[in-house]
């Protein structure tokens, strides 16, 4: 059985993991996103399977509409917003560190964001 977090913008629940990599499925609420942030030990890769929406990735902004993919390099800033439906996302990190404390959050939504702190996964 599945474990699913909700966060303000939606969920997420694991899917799997193992050495080096950890795949969730994402639930961003239709007119919500998550925060503007990067990670510093992990890149993610994006593969949209519902709804639609926009993804950013070091200021350029993708559609977001199932079968689209985006790769997030490690460091690099990225966001995902619904439209006006929820938009659903398999995410794939890979890396050597995949904890939740491995966000900086430059711009939030939810007033998550403090100087020299992390948060929640995708939060």
């Amino acid at each position: 059985m599945t474990n699913v977090v909700e966060r303000p913008w939606g969920w997420f629940e694991p899917l799997g993991s193992g050495e080096g990599y950890l795949v969730k499925r994402l639930c961003i609420r239709a007119g919500q996103r998550i925060s503007l942030q990067r990670h510093h030990h992990r890149s993610e890769h994006w593969v949209v399977v519902g709804g639609h929406g926009t993804l950013l990735c070091d200021n350029e902004s993708h559609e977001a509409r199932a079968g689209c993919t985006l790769l997030i390099p490690c460091g690099a800033l990225h966001r995902a917003s619904a439209g006006d439906q929820d938009l659903l996302i398999v995410e794939v990190q890979r890396g050597a560190r995949l904890s939740e404390d491995d966000i900086e959050r430059i711009a939030d939504d939810y007033q998550r964001v403090a100087e020299g702190t992390s948060g929640e996964v995708l939060g």
